[in-house]
């Protein structure tokens, strides 16, 4: 824009009557407590010109908002700084999908003016900062506040872009391309997710089949069919599209040690994958348990969801693979394409099916194959699985424009936040995820921060926060926990109950050595003392154990009772 043209625009812009759902006017608004209402107002603007079918927006300083006067401002976003970083290019890194804008700086007479000149959203709303925002007349609102100009949006963007790719016909691709045991796998899944079909389903032949699953239409083999049925061999029909998931191992040091391609069908490829990840058995809660507790690093259905879940969002246009790179204690799960719901923390709060997927074809034939659901709480019952087995948060990454990353972590990272979950189950959701966020060292929002604090499950300032070991040592609490985790109590029961079998009689110190290293070491060595104790008068009620006659003191031994 030569300074002939950017005064044209600026007295273009006021000579408007008033602001209006593209244009926005700032006298002199500006500073570190502002830059990130810029970044709101990129997304609302660029979001009401995808509404309005425009291809530029402005917000223009040294324009009184009130008059249109031109008066000048002295802020210069080219040496404007977040931290350390510029801030074009952090407000760059917060918007996603990221959108054309440019910066436009020049004087009219002897003021300073700034231009920003904004693209409309492509494709999906565009978020700042994890939210989206839209412009109702001149004020910025939250898009998701008015659920009738995001539906609206979504059609728009829809209508403007070419989201049935998925749809589409392989003209040279015939029903001898899918791969027999795929469609015979198909038809089972689909029996199970259509019970009331499943007399019929075996009946059907398999143009019938096809097309009522949504994977053909009318006998035609779509993209969406060879991607979850299709014959390895035929995999360029679907050329640019690279449709394979790649798994990667890697050791400590990050060197890759592995690795291994898997193509067409993927809906066999899934179980594939997660056959290579080494699932390794994990023992954890030395500190907070009585007994360790041995489980799997990883949930199946938490690999096969986020797998399934990288199908479905995958942008195919684009030539990208799926990955899948595991670590000693985590996975990596990365997808090209963009995280429609916005956040994660949008979907956990409206726990529904987002409105729009970008392949609806595929994601409908994936629904008919028990795939994914259809009711959009498969992201919020990977957080739920997780927090059951007390293991960090699925942590997603959104950070970079058009990739979503999913690291799901297989082991514990922080006593405190794992005896956390024990001791207070009924934390909020979202509190829970706070906490994640505490115990990988990342940034808070205010209002998480406000939350923990409040409910003191935090202490520290920022950027140094710890989750609190006050409420987190509650689990020490030797009754409280065997409350939470009876099991283990019977289970040790059958360890003694076992022991006497085998050995007839037994004195305390030899049942002390059976069970002491059970225990927590979170206990000390009279705290031990004392619960084998009264464990053992506890299995003598019960009429379990019994002293044997005659032996007392330190030198007593105990028994089965007589049936």
């Amino acid at each position: 824009m030569t300074p002939e043209e950017f005064q044209r625009k600026l007295h273009e812009l006021a000579a408007l009557s008033s602001e209006t759902e593209w244009a926005e006017f700032k006298r002199n608004d500006h500073g570190p407590a502002k830059y990130h209402e810029i970044g709101e107002y990129l997304s609302a603007v660029a979001n009401s010109l995808a509404l309005l079918g425009r291809e530029r927006g402005y917000i223009a300083w040294g324009v009184d908002n009130a008059s249109r006067e031109l008066v000048g401002t002295d802020f210069k976003p080219r040496l404007a700084r977040v931290g350390n970083e510029e801030l074009e290019n952090w407000i760059t890194r917060l918007l996603v999908p990221q959108i054309p804008f440019w910066i436009r700086e020049g004087d009219v007479g002897r003021r300073h003016f700034v231009l920003v000149e904004v693209g409309p959203a492509k494709h999906v709303p565009v978020r700042f900062d994890g939210d989206e925002y839209i412009r109702i007349g001149s004020i910025k609102k939250k898009l998701k506040d008015h659920p009738e100009k995001e539906r609206e949006l979504w059609r728009v963007l829809s209508e403007t872009s070419d989201q049935e790719w998925s749809a589409h016909a392989c003209e040279s691709a015939t029903l001898n391309d899918l791969d027999s045991q795929a469609v015979t796998f198909a038809r089972q899944e689909y029996k199970k997710k259509n019970p009331h079909f499943a007399s019929e389903v075996d009946g059907w032949d398999e143009r019938t089949f096809l097309n009522k699953a949504k994977l053909c239409i009318g006998g035609t083999v779509t993209r969406t069919a060879l991607i979850l049925l299709g014959r390895n061999e035929v995999e360029h029909l679907l050329s640019p599209a690279i449709a394979r998931i790649t798994w990667v191992l890697k050791d400590q040091a990050g060197i890759e040690k592995d690795f291994q391609h898997f193509g067409p069908p993927l809906i066999l490829a899934v179980d594939q994958v997660f056959n290579k990840v080494r699932n390794l058995t994990y023992r954890y809660l030395p500190n907070a348990s009585l007994f360790p507790t041995e489980v799997s690093q990883y949930d199946p259905w938490v690999i096969r969801e986020t797998l399934h879940n990288c199908i479905a969002h995958q942008d195919w246009r684009q030539g990208g693979k799926i990955n899948v790179v595991e670590s000693p204690d985590d996975l990596l799960f990365t997808n090209v394409g963009d995280f429609l719901p916005g956040s994660v923390e949008n979907v956990i709060r409206r726990d529904a099916p987002p409105e729009v997927y970008p392949n609806r074809f595929l994601a409908e034939a994936m629904v008919n194959l028990n795939m994914i659901d259809t009711i959009g709480s498969g992201i919020k019952r990977m957080f739920t699985k997780q927090r059951q087995r007390f293991f960090p948060m699925p942590d997603y990454d959104l950070s970079e424009a058009g990739r979503v990353k999913v690291r799901i972590v297989g082991k514990v990272i922080d006593e405190k936040y794992t005896r956390m979950l024990i001791a207070r189950p009924d934390l909020d959701p979202f509190d829970v995820i706070a906490l994640d966020k505490v115990q990988k060292g990342k940034p808070l929002t205010d209002q998480e921060l406000k939350s923990l604090k409040t409910k003191k499950l935090i202490e520290g300032r920022r950027p140094r926060l710890f989750v609190s070991a006050e409420v987190a040592a509650a689990t020490d609490s030797l009754v409280d926990y065997l409350k939470k985790r009876g099991i283990d109590k019977e289970y040790c029961k059958r360890m003694v109950e076992d022991f006497l079998t085998k050995r007839g009689q037994s004195s305390r110190q030899e049942i002390d050595r059976l069970l002491r290293d059970k225990l927590s070491d979170a206990l000390t060595t009279d705290q031990k003392s004392n619960f084998i104790t009264n464990f053992l008068q506890e299995m003598r009620r019960e009429r379990i154990i019994q002293p044997v006659q005659g032996k007392r003191g330190r030198g007593a031994k105990w028994e089965l009772c007589k049936p």
